[in-house]
């Protein structure tokens, strides 16, 4: 008798269950319906509605442009930190083709893949920062759009580092601060030469 009982207890708890929640009625995607007077069964999404942080009010952070024009200043404050993430965003998704240093001379580029981009040339380096922004975002010529692989605030800080690397590939002695300048001053013109390697001997 007990074990019957103790079935029984198994049980119980199995025919409490319903399953409403799995079978209520619902529309499969895109299925037509008598219900609407459109006959749709998805209903159109309110005018004005914003999908969650895609409220894209400032355009020039998201465009590059003001009134069709590349804009010449950055939309948010730079920092360093911002400039080494665009660094790090950079080597992963652009150095390939323009190379580390910018000069599009990248590993895809010298294995026969077209020609890249030279950020060092005078064009360039006079470009407005929301030029390469929308190159990044739209892509240009053989380069792809990269908006889907990185978000906006990331092609600003690709941007940035682009800066510093058309910096770093032009500087000129008069860009250096004052107390560096001494330092590259008091700094022999040519390097020592290094010392004959030794033989090991066998």
């Amino acid at each position: 008798m007990k074990p019957r009982i103790a079935l029984l207890l198994l049980i119980l708890p199995l025919a409490a269950c319903r399953q409403d929640m799995h079978n209520q009625p619902r529309y499969k995607p895109l299925a037509g319906t008598d219900f609407f007077g459109d006959g749709r069964s998805a209903r159109p999404v309110p005018e004005g509605t914003v999908a969650r942080g895609e409220l894209r009010i400032d355009k020039a952070r998201y465009t590059g442009k003001i009134g069709g024009n590349d804009v010449e200043d950055f939309p948010f404050p730079i920092t360093r930190a911002d400039v080494l993430r665009g660094q790090q965003r950079f080597n992963i998704y652009c150095s390939p083709c323009h190379s580390r240093v910018g000069d599009g001379n990248g590993m895809v580029v010298q294995r026969g893949f077209r020609q890249a981009a030279n950020y060092n040339t005078d064009k360039l380096r006079s470009a407005p920062v929301g030029h390469f922004f929308d190159v990044i975002t739209n892509g240009f010529g053989a380069m792809p759009s990269y908006a889907l692989s990185v978000p906006p605030d990331d092609r600003w800080r690709i941007v940035a580092y682009i800066r510093v690397l058309q910096l770093s590939q032009n500087a000129k002695f008069e860009d250096a601060p004052p107390a560096e300048r001494q330092q590259l001053e008091s700094m022999p013109a040519t390097p020592p030469p290094a010392p004959p390697a030794k033989e090991v001997p066998r």
